[in-house]
């Protein structure tokens, strides 16, 4: 394959090619010049930040025939053998594929040879979070007394997975998310090396979709110049990435904020039939109202803008929208954000999550220094509020001074709600009694087996039953029925009212699982042992030899060997 990614073409070859991360280069080139340079380093950050690409340019420098300096030159054998790969002295391991024991303890047998082809070897472990425990426990000796020939560089992405024990013994360096600047920066010279140009608007929205990442930058980069011809335009872009407008989101807003309805549902369907994500509207929006208030609050920053434009219409609309009903909107969008995540249906959630939006003249998006004059109608319906707020007032303290005289009331109400609460709750005892009679072992554990699955299909087809039936088990089953107990008696109480049909869902799921049709029965778990109980006991009143021959062999073994006073039998 003659053609590269862009990210493996203009890798950086040099520290000083490290986009944004001159708080890391800095000390690491000081330490190379002064041979001062540690046995063990963790680099770590988010991804795409340079992390591997600084320990390959640290391997080059320090095996490099011009060191000590504060670059490989890029020139000398040992230079072009690292970078082609065919010096074996310098190891790349993936530990997310090799991150068993087997592979660290090669590495601590053959550590201690001698490098073949330059001064140092280097092993480089990307993901190294991702070792087993005893992975990390058997490369810990080898990191606390290295030979004098080795470096190991190990990168990650989640330091807080590696042990503290490794930590210790290594320099920790942290890679920051790259700012826009430095993104823009980077892109602006791969595009003048490539002979090609670009719009600032469209580099910036590259990068914001990078959220900070220099990989994920040039990917979408390299994505964007094949789908244009020469020139990246910022349509191009917004089209790659499904990102919306200025125009199409200040015309949103504007919408939105004077109240029509249907002009803002016909703005939100021409974004949509363009290809725009539900998720994707929804976070530009968020990125624009945050443009208006910054704007609102600091006019003389429109450079640090994400999505908006500051023309004139811009101004004017930032003029009339109040401060309040921005951050209420913000504080709205944030929320729906939150539930598209979780929502089957993206459109019809960001359609509900317009409409409950407010527009400018309600209440929130007035502000609170303009008084307003409260119109005759308004004033006569505020005068009956008063009226009836006094009335409810009264009246309350009427029913204050009646249960200071009479407190024993009061005191039995806890009682009698207890009472009522128990009447609500119906357990069909009989009828659990009756399929007690003809329950087996076998298809309970066959249910138990299954019951796993089961609350798996029931969490995918309706959420809440799942969560009605998570703290419930099956206790008992017979041919064509089985019990399941609850916990709470209020979750039992939903069940049995077969409230959103949880148990239509119950008996589809198993019919579909294990291919036959149960009837469901329930019980809360404190009325489940009384009622296991006086079962057990009028069986053995009724049949004493059965009880006998049922019992569990392990158990008649025990009181073969065990005085039966010492034995305490739990089900």
């Amino acid at each position: 394959m003659s053609y590269q990614a862009l990210y493996r073409a203009f890798r950086p070859q040099r520290f000083a090619d490290v986009a944004g991360q001159e708080h890391l280069t800095t000390t690491l080139q000081n330490a190379l010049e002064q041979k001062k340079f540690s046995h063990a380093y963790v680099f770590s950050g988010p991804r795409g930040t340079g992390k591997t690409t600084a320990a390959k340019i640290m391997a080059k420098a320090i095996n490099c025939e011009q060191a000590p300096a504060r670059e490989p030159c890029n020139q000398c054998s040992a230079c072009q053998g690292i970078m082609d790969g065919s010096i074996s002295d310098v190891i790349e391991i993936d530990a997310a594929s090799n991150n068993g024991v087997d592979e660290i303890r090669d590495i601590r047998d053959k550590v201690k040879y001698a490098p073949s082809a330059v001064s140092y070897k280097v092993y480089i472990i990307d993901e190294v979070h991702m070792l087993s425990t005893g992975a990390f426990n058997a490369l810990l000796k080898t990191l606390e007394e290295p030979p004098q020939h080795v470096l190991f560089i190990l990168a990650t992405t989640e330091p807080h997975k590696i042990p503290t024990t490794i930590l210790s013994r290594c320099q920790r360096f942290e890679f920051k998310r790259m700012t826009m600047e430095s993104l823009v920066a980077r892109m602006n010279y791969v595009l003048q090396e490539m002979n090609m140009s670009a719009d600032d608007t469209a580099l910036k929205r590259i990068g914001r979709a990078a959220e900070g990442g220099m990989r994920d930058a040039l990917s979408l980069l390299d994505q964007a110049i094949s789908f244009s011809d020469g020139h990246v335009s910022d349509e191009a872009v917004m089209q790659m990435t499904g990102m919306a407008s200025a125009d199409a989101l200040f015309s949103l807003v504007s919408t939105l904020h004077a109240g029509e309805t249907a002009s803002l549902l016909n703005t939100l369907e021409d974004m949509v039939s363009q290809g725009k994500e539900p998720q994707r509207i929804l976070e530009d929006l968020i990125y624009f109202f945050r443009d208006v208030l910054l704007y609102k609050k600091a006019p003389a920053m429109e450079e640090f803008f994400q999505v908006a434009e500051a023309h004139e219409p811009f101004k004017e609309f930032v003029q009339k929208a109040s401060e309040e009903w921005i951050l209420h909107i913000l504080h709205q969008l944030n929320e729906s954000q939150n539930e598209l995540k979780w929502s089957g249906n993206a459109r019809v959630m960001l359609e509900v999550a317009l409409l409950r939006l407010p527009a400018a003249n309600n209440d929130l998006a007035v502000s609170p220094t303009k008084s307003q004059e409260i119109p005759e109608v308004q004033a006569d319906i505020v005068s009956d509020l008063h009226k009836k707020i006094a009335a409810l007032e009264k009246e309350l303290a009427q029913v204050a001074k009646r249960q200071a005289a009479a407190p024993s009331v009061e005191a039995q109400a806890p009682q009698q709600k207890k009472r009522v609460r128990g009447q609500q709750l119906k357990v069909p005892t009989a009828e659990i009694q009756r399929m007690l009679a003809s329950a087996e072992k076998k298809e309970l554990q066959q249910i138990k087996n299954a019951w796993a699955d089961v609350m798996e299909h029931i969490k995918r087809e309706k959420i809440s039953a799942h969560a009605t039936l998570i703290s419930s088990e099956p206790v008992a089953a017979s041919e064509d029925a089985f019990l399941l107990a609850f916990k709470y008696d209020i979750h039992c109480q939903m069940v049995a009212d077969n409230k959103n049909q949880v148990c239509d869902i119950i008996e589809d799921v198993l019919q579909r699982i294990l291919g036959k049709t149960y009837r469901l029965l329930t019980v809360p778990q404190k009325q489940w042992q009384e009622i296991r109980e006086e079962f057990i006991r009028t069986q053995r009143e009724h049949s004493p030899e059965q009880e006998e021959a049922d019992e569990e062999p392990i158990i008649a073994e025990a009181k073969k060997i065990v005085p039966e006073e010492w034995l305490e039998i739990k089900s």
